[in-house]
C-alpha cells in the first residue's frame, strides 16, 4: 500500500499519509489508484468531518508522477489520459473540507492535489516549484491548479522559472498560497488542529460553506482545464527527449537556483 490511513473518531478527522519516502511520495499508479478510492470511501464516512492530507518524512510533501510511470496514450492530441486528474478529493466528489500539510518540497503533480485543498499549512523548510518547463513539458494542469490559489504573475514565475527557482515557506505565506507557517516537523500537528475545530461544527453548515467557496471559482477553473489536453499535446517534447533533459540534469548539468525567501539554493 503507498497510501495510510488514519482515523481519529472522537475529533472526526482523517489523515490520508502519501507512503512512499523512498520516492520522495511521488505518485505512481497505484497510489493515484489509492487515492482515488481513498476519497470516495471517506464520502461514505459519517465519523470522518474533515481530512489532512499530507506525506511521510520531511523531504517531500509529493513530488509529482513518479518518473517510472509509463502511460500509453491514445494516438490523438484531443484525448490525453492523465492519472493524476482523479488524485483529487473534488475530482472524486468528496466535499468534507481537506487541508494539506506540506514538509520538503511539494512540486509538479503534487498540484494537483494541493489545488484541491481548501488551505494549506507548510513547515518552513518547505519548498514550492514546477519543473515542467525544464524538462520541455507543458505545465497545464498544475499551471491552471495554482493559479487559483496565487496571484498571476507568481503562478506565471514558477511556471516558467521552471527548476531554476523554489517558492520557500515564507514567500509561499506572502502571496496567498499557504495560510500558516510552522517550524519544521509541524505542519502536521497544526493541520490536524485546524481540522479537528473544522469537524467540531455542524457538518451542513461546513460543507455547505466549502461548496460556496468552490462555486466561486470553478467556472473559471473548468474552462482552463479544457484546454489542458491539446496544449500538452501540442507543446510537450517527446517522452525521449524528455528523459534525456531529465537525465542531463540529474547527472549534474543543472545547476544552482534560487529560493524565493532570498536565500541561494543548490540542487
Amino acid at each position: 500500500m503507498a497510501l495510510r490511513i488514519e482515523r481519529d473518531g472522537e475529533r472526526g478527522v482523517a489523515l490520508v499519509v502519501l507512503d512512499r519516502p523512498e520516492k520522495l511520495n511521488a505518485i505512481d499508479l497505484e497510489t493515484a489508484g489509492e487515492l482515488a478510492s481513498a476519497w470516495r470511501e471517506l464520502r461514505y464516512d459519517e465519523s470522518v468531518r474533515a481530512v489532512v492530507l499530507t506525506g511521510t518524512g520531511t523531504r517531500a510533501f509529493c513530488t509529482g508522477i513518479d518518473r517510472g510511470v509509463r502511460v500509453p496514450q491514445p494516438p490523438s492530441p484531443y484525448a490525453i489520459d492523465d492519472p493524476l486528474l482523479r488524485v483529487g478529493p473534488k475530482a472524486n466528489d468528496l466535499w468534507k473540507p481537506v487541508v494539506a500539510a506540506v514538509e520538503g518540497m511539494a512540486c509538479g503533480g503534487a498540484f494537483y492535489l494541493l489545488g484541491e485543498a481548501e488551505f494549506i499549512v507548510a513547515s518552513r523548510a518547505a519548498t514550492f516549484f514546477d519543473p515542467h518547463t525544464t524538462y520541455g513539458m507543458v505545465s497545464a494542469y498544475e499551471a491552471v491548479a495554482m493559479a487559483q490559489r496565487m496571484p498571476f504573475g507568481e503562478v506565471a514565475r514558477m511556471a516558467l522559472m521552471g527548476t531554476a527557482e523554489r517558492i520557500g515557506a515564507e514567500r509561499a505565506y506572502a502571496v496567498g498560497l499557504v495560510s500558516e507557517v510552522t517550524e519544521p516537523g509541524g505542519a502536521v500537528a497544526a493541520a490536524l488542529r485546524a481540522a479537528a475545530v473544522i469537524a467540531g461544527y455542524p457538518t451542513e453548515a461546513v460543507q455547505g460553506t466549502v461548496r460556496a467557496v468552490w462555486s466561486a471559482r470553478e467556472a473559471a477553473r473548468t474552462q482552463a482545464m479544457a484546454q489542458a489536453p491539446a496544449l500538452i499535446a501540442l507543446g510537450n517534447l517527446a517522452p525521449e527527449k524528455q528523459a534525456e533533459l531529465f537525465e542531463g540534469r540529474r547527472g549534474g548539468g543543472g545547476g544552482g537556483g534560487g529560493d524565493r525567501n532570498g536565500e541561494p539554493r543548490m540542487r
